[in-house]
């Protein structure tokens, strides 16, 4: 299953989780009236036993009242919680004790934690989700929580970083990445928005059972008092009820999509003994994936492995047992748990350094053997990795990670670099044009900024173009940390820079697009875009742009423009699609305003018409057999702002 199709199949479950939340509200409202009518004497127990004479003697007014009164509260509920959800996965990760690890940290067992997510972040054509340490937690337990890659967050708890090896730490990553890109973490979102209704009866009756109490203890004791004090139990109860309710429906939408998760970490990584040495590890270990946090039930569909324990947990256990999960990715397994820590021996870390040595040179040849064709499978089929990169993917992503320069990196990875980095990056090179740009920063960015700026420039000016994607993942993550008022100078100040030679170019445009997409959303109260479009027909003008701006970049000669549009417009994509008849668009004719807005119309095409127009795109890319970088970054901004993160793409 592909990552649109699991993105597809992600609604789908919503609809299934929204018949089985029905269910269970149905159900406590019948249990609620119930208890509402033998404590208030509405009917007694022998009415109950005759169901001729409970139909007749029932209340129905009152019955009408208790379900739209038990309805609002279970609705309220949900949409309170849904809301205050909003903010992200950075709420779910808070709410647990999560605490933001650093990007430029100094301790080597995070470091080695943030390397992993960097890498499969890069690779995958994503930036890397912020990730935060559940500290003082000693089981091995992980999460991913967000409502889509912009937003995500990885969390891990202190014993995953202090009792896994890196190939068993790439396992548990790989594996929250695959819940990332297949939508679950969107579903475990909502789900725990929505079971909050459910729950909240409980909690009502909790404090009607303190009110009663207190009540009792004060000059208001009597017959009303004891009413109040039955409802209350008996509220309490229907909530163990909910609960119980809830763990079905975790359980319902949760454990198969543990085992595709699974198996989509050890084609990620190549590597069973990763995930498979982090599942034996967690079964050996004494805390085992326990997590202690009071908020952990509620988030518990969302772990790596089972983290809560208790009665209602083992009726309906979010996860499959760890050793069905061990047999599927290791058939050959002997059943024994392994009880001792793995550590990185240096000579471990040198086989890992000449391993990624040797896959440099196979891509070094690679990309000198472009010209012939051997790279065109990679754009071709780039498509098809969205959301499941190949290990060769990951160690590319790697190779380029270390081959960039320590002093660019630790800049990128902290907020006063990440800036001075992208300011570097749309510097114009005439050096009129650079004066202005450069006095403009001086007079409107931070000081130490501008500083930083000026002195990454000769670094930045020589950096081959192939590295300006990674570089600009790797600085999301600390631009997200910025506060309001300094990402709105940031970003009118990149706007100014882009805009000042009186040009916007296709690379300028992207990184612009590509930076915006995410970010924005991190900082202003954004409308979540609801799918609408299932047939492209009804977008044939944006489509037909779109593919434009593609034949035209990177490209002179207007019969090779004209070629490539063909190719794209009539090709096995665009048939799929059910589009023909679509026109070239003039050059002069292409604003990028226009741009702008048919993107923003192709963002809500159904999930299985997006890879299509993206295949139509690199049908456009490879027909006059040449790969530009400015085609490359086009085609992976293009997929961004579709909510597609696209593998590193070899050119």
């Amino acid at each position: 299953m592909n990552f649109f199709e699991s993105q597809d199949r992600v609604r789908k479950h919503t609809v299934q989780l929204v018949f089985l939340f029905t269910l269970a509200v149905v159900t406590l409202i019948i249990m609620t009236n119930l208890l509402v009518m033998v404590v208030f004497g509405y009917i007694n127990s022998e009415q109950i036993q005759d169901g001729g004479a409970f139909l007749q003697q029932m209340d129905w007014q009152t019955f009408a009242a208790v379900s739209v009164a038990v309805g609002t509260v279970v609705l309220v509920g949900s949409l309170y919680k849904i809301m205050i959800l909003s903010a992200g996965g950075k709420t779910v990760a808070e709410a647990l004790g999560g605490q933001l690890i650093p990007q430029n940290t100094d301790d080597l067992k995070q470091r080695k934690l943030l390397n992993v997510v960097e890498e499969m972040a890069i690779a995958s054509g994503t930036p890397a989700p912020p990730v935060y340490l559940l500290v003082g937690e000693p089981g091995i337990n992980a999460f991913a929580a967000g409502f889509s890659p912009r937003d995500a967050v990885i969390g891990v708890t202190q014993g995953t970083i202090d009792h896994l090896s890196r190939d068993q730490l790439q396992g548990v990553i790989a594996h929250e990445f695959s819940h990332i890109f297949n939508g679950d973490m969107r579903l475990n979102i909502r789900l725990m928005g929505i079971l909050n209704g459910i729950l909240i009866i409980g909690i009502i009756g909790y404090y009607l059972l303190y009110s009663a109490s207190f009540s009792r203890r004060g000059r208001s004791s009597g017959k009303n008092a004891g009413g109040i004090l039955a409802l209350a139990i008996g509220l309490m109860v229907i909530g163990f009820a909910g609960t119980f309710f809830g763990g079905l429906i975790k359980a319902a939408v949760s454990r198969q999509r543990e085992y595709l998760a699974d198996a989509s970490a050890v084609q990620f990584t190549r590597n069973p003994d990763g995930i498979a040495g982090a599942l034996k590890r967690i079964g050996g270990l004494e805390s085992g994936s326990k997590v202690e946090n009071p908020g952990a039930p509620e988030v518990s569909h969302a772990f790596f492995a089972q983290g809560v324990s208790g009665f209602m947990q083992s009726l309906a256990a979010t996860h499959p047992p760890l050793a069905k999960r061990i047999l599927r990715i290791d058939p050959q397994w002997d059943g024994k748990f392994d009880s001792a820590d793995k550590t990185d021996s240096p000579k471990g870390e040198e086989e890992r350094v000449k391993k990624e040595t040797m896959t440099r040179e196979e891509l070094a040849e690679k990309v000198a053997t472009v010209i012939t064709g051997a790279a065109m499978a990679d754009v071709a089929h780039a498509i098809d990795q969205i959301g499941n990169p190949k290990a060769e993917t990951i160690n590319h992503a790697r190779a380029l990670i270390e081959e960039l320069s320590a002093t660019i990196k630790e800049a990128a990875r902290e907020p006063y670099g990440a800036r001075a980095v992208i300011y570097s990056l749309v510097l114009d090179p005439g050096q009129e044009v650079r004066g202005r740009q450069l006095a403009h920063l001086r007079e409107h960015a931070d000081p130490d900024v501008f500083v930083l700026t000026h002195k990454l420039l000769p670094e930045m000016d020589g950096l081959d173009i192939k590295y300006r994607l990674p570089i600009i993942n790797i600085s999301i993550p600390a631009l997200k940390q910025l506060s309001l008022g300094q990402y709105q100078a940031f970003r009118d100040n990149l706007v100014a820079l882009i805009e000042m030679d009186s040009r916007v170019d296709l690379l300028e445009w992207s990184l612009q697009k590509i930076l915006f997409s995410h970010l924005d959303g991190q900082f202003f109260k954004l409308t979540r875009t609801k799918t609408r479009y299932s047939d492209a027909g009804q977008l044939k003008k944006e489509i037909g742009l779109i593919l434009s701006v593609m034949a035209h970049a990177g490209q002179q000669d207007q019969n090779i423009i004209e070629e490539a549009f063909s190719a794209a417009a009539n090709g096995a994509a665009a048939k799929t699609l059910k589009i023909s008849g679509l026109q070239l668009v003039a050059k002069n004719k292409i604003s990028l305003a226009d741009l702008d807005r048919s993107l923003k119309k192709l963002q809500k095409l159904k999930p299985l018409a997006k890879p299509q127009l993206l295949k139509a795109c690199a049908t456009s890319i490879v027909h006059d057999q040449i790969i530009s970088p400015v085609e490359i970054e086009l085609l992976r901004a293009f997929s961004a702002v579709l909510d597609c993160p696209m593998p590193l793409i070899v050119s």
